[in-house]
């Protein structure tokens, strides 16, 4: 089934219209390619960049299938959509990046931990939790202190909640059946810091990006260092079983995956995200070829472009909302300042706090300069 169109611009479809829809559209578009987005509401971040705009979503049949119907190939901007909607694409003909098997290995987390557990990745010790499982046996398992996680919905915190105690474990089986019926446990990891790494995937080949180290505040990513302060054979390591896990899912297209760094040099992942990855944002400016360009040249199976660094050190730090209100800056002036900080705002119509508006990234060959600059500078945005 040939994609790429020599009638008329070939049209990629994304499942979404948020920032991660938004990037990659940007690329697309400079790339010569259309974008058709669906959404479930009007001027969606991505669906402004486009006529294409569908609003609706997959269990609008009528939508659904108008959107399928003007799109050459499909991708999506998150994991959270049900691989059988992935399915009802691929019987009509239409070819989906990553594909439904490879999501229906990833969206629920436990199978996801399983999955990788059977291909001798290394993954946090693990359990279902049902109805009958007591606090007591989880504690007999995992130890006294363990992580209690939703296996579907999960994201930014939502769905985890850190048990300590029989009361705690009450509490947050309750609080978590609420947003996802689904449960399981996880050992508690007394990790040393955390790390991340794309990875991107055609037929012909298989490219990393440098190891990330990631910083979060109240359970979201919120500054990522490039390249990541650790030794050689941990970058081994990562770079290894992040290509492994990736295999172990038939993944093709672009993928974040997050590990553990603990204190003997050891690392377990903690999830996988079958898409361009807020620990990748970095990337735009500070390598060659960004992962949203790195995942439209996937989804299409052309040629992968250079993941190097192009100064030695990259920060990125995320924009999260400050005030309820609208979504635009409120002292671009202060914003841009400084003449090496390059910003990104979503285009989201409202701020809340600690939603992800945008980010700002710097690059340069000074770590310790360029981070309590990137530090100072966001501090200093409102939004």
């Amino acid at each position: 089934m040939a994609v790429l169109r020599k009638d008329r611009n070939t049209v990629i479809g994304i499942l979404g219209g948020g920032q991660l829809a938004r990037m990659s559209a940007m690329q697309a578009i400079q790339l010569g390619f259309d974008v058709a987005i669906l959404e479930k509401e009007k001027k969606s971040p991505a669906g402004i960049l486009t006529k294409k705009e569908f609003i609706g979503w997959v269990d609008q049949k009528k939508i659904f299938d108008e959107f399928i119907e003007a799109s050459d190939i499909i991708t999506l901007e998150n994991e959270f959509i049900d691989y059988k909607y992935l399915e009802y694409i691929e019987n009509k003909g239409k070819k989906v990046i990553p594909d439904s098997k490879t999501i229906s290995l990833i969206q629920d987390k436990f199978i996801q931990k399983t999955t990788f557990q059977n291909s001798g990745i290394p993954v946090p010790k693990f359990l279902n939790v049902n109805e009958t499982t007591t606090y007591e046996f989880i504690k007999s398992e995992l130890g006294s202190k363990f992580v209690l996680k939703s296996k579907k919905m999960g994201y930014d915190g939502y769905g985890n909640a850190t048990v300590k105690n029989k009361s705690e474990f009450t509490e947050a089986l309750q609080r978590l059946s609420e947003r996802h019926t689904e449960i399981y446990a996880e050992k508690f990891v007394p990790f040393v810091k955390e790390l991340a790494i794309m990875v991107v995937r055609t037929k012909k080949e298989i490219k990393t990006y440098p190891i990330v180290e990631t910083i979060q505040k109240n359970h979201i990513c919120h500054t990522v260092i490039a390249p990541a302060r650790v030794n050689e054979k941990i970058i081994r390591s990562v770079n290894e079983i992040a290509v492994e896990a990736v295999r172990s899912i038939n993944g093709f297209g672009i993928f974040g995956i997050e590990f553990f760094l603990l204190e003997d040099d050891s690392v377990l992942v903690n999830e996988i995200a079958p898409r361009p990855h807020n620990t990748g944002h970095y990337t735009i400016e500070a390598c060659t070829i960004s992962q949203f360009e790195n995942h439209i040249r996937a989804v299409l199976d052309l040629p992968l472009g250079n993941t190097e660094l192009v100064q030695p050190y990259a920060v990125m730090i995320n924009l999260l909302g400050k005030r309820n209100g609208v979504g635009v800056v409120q002292n671009y002036s202060e914003a841009l300042k400084s003449n090496n900080v390059h910003l990104h705002i979503y285009g989201k119509a409202e701020s809340r706090i600690g939603r992800k508006m945008g980010h700002i990234t710097i690059i340069g060959s000074d770590l310790n300069k360029i981070l309590l600059q990137a530090k100072k500078i966001e501090k200093q945005i409102i939004i």
